[in-house]
């Protein structure tokens, strides 16, 4: 399996919403399941009748709904509106969308069953904004951006059951300052979300973030993610990250991030891999939940290692249809 060459793709959106979980009014305990995929519709090399849209957006639908999951958060999600919405809603599911800035046809979505949750609050960020208004130094060259601004809508209910704020993010895989400045922006944006939603619900919310990081684990983001620091050495990036932010016009570039910890990685271990293609090989998607959270894993999705027969060869394959593997989880909500 080749691990030189590097994640290709280009992600700026990101989706925060806020999901109240319907359990029983007297009940102490409830529990539901979280899955993620990242499923893009292009490859570089012929997958056969997998290249197809026709054949590729039935698997990719099958292998949706045979996971029955409460919550999925889907990132390069393309027809969305023709085909996916619909479907996800004949299975059951409600859902949220954003699509990638420009003239991408690509998105992040969040289905979720209104039986097991209900969404209140939502919020969606363009990493975009972050970039074209900055000039960085020398060792970042060409940034692109169209300029588009933060969305925000609102539909809230006063009440005081158990939230949880759900976050599908998917982030740039190339210039490393402009990676680090928008996982920052990120964790400031969703501890300001979870403050909001503190204030106005009375309540302590629990915090996911599930999706493609384009990301290795060890790396500075993921390191970043995890709030270690990254290194005396590293001090001019940082600087660029710093100025970045800043002219994003975020409150405090210095903010406290939330404290968050990697799922699969405090439960055993980050998978072998999450992407598995000729080109590369290597862990890029995970789930990340807040410190003294309410939501407590019970099982995780186990993922096949390199030398299990339906990997072979690289993917997808009929067996899965994108070349990411799934990620998930089982959960139970107590409280605490």
């Amino acid at each position: 399996m080749s691990t030189q060459a590097q994640p290709r793709g280009s992600r700026v959106q990101v989706q925060a919403g806020l999901l109240q979980h319907l359990g029983p009014g007297l009940c102490e305990e409830c529990d539901f399941s979280a899955f993620s995929i990242c499923v893009p519709q292009g490859f570089g090399v012929s997958f056969g009748k997998l290249r197809r849209w026709k054949s590729r957006s039935k698997a990719v639908l099958t292998e949706l709904k045979s996971f029955d999951a409460d919550l999925m958060c889907i990132q390069e999600l393309d027809e969305y509106d023709t085909f996916y919405k619909k479907n996800m809603e004949n299975s059951g599911y409600s859902s949220i969308y954003i699509q990638r800035s420009g003239d991408k046809r690509d998105g992040c979505g969040i289905f979720y069953k209104p039986k097991s949750a209900e969404l209140v609050q939502k919020e969606s960020i363009h990493y975009n904004d972050l970039v074209g208004k900055y000039a960085p130094t020398d060792h970042v060259d060409n940034v692109s951006s169209n300029n588009s601004s933060p969305e925000e809508e609102t539909n809230a209910k006063t009440d005081n059951n158990k939230h949880g704020d759900l976050n599908d993010p998917h982030l740039d895989p190339e210039l490393i300052d402009v990676k680090l400045a928008q996982a920052k922006y990120l964790l400031s944006r969703v501890s300001q979300f979870e403050r909001l939603v503190s204030n106005k619900f009375n309540c302590k919310p629990s915090v996911i973030i599930a999706g493609d990081f384009n990301s290795t684990p060890g790396d500075k983001l993921s390191i970043l993610l995890l709030c270690a620091p990254i290194g005396e050495r590293d001090f001019d990036l940082m600087i660029n990250v710093y100025n970045y932010l800043v002219s994003a016009n975020l409150e405090s570039a210095d903010e406290a991030p939330i404290n968050l910890r990697s799922l699969y990685a405090a439960n055993g271990g980050e998978p072998e891999f999450t992407n598995y293609t000729p080109g590369f090989t290597g862990t890029l998607d995970y789930i990340f939940l807040s410190d003294g959270s309410s939501i407590k894993p019970t099982s995780l999705l186990r993922l096949p290692r390199g030398d299990a027969a339906d990997v072979q060869g690289g993917l997808p394959n009929f067996q899965h249809p994108s070349d990411h593997l799934p990620i998930g989880a089982d959960f139970l909500v107590v409280n605490i």
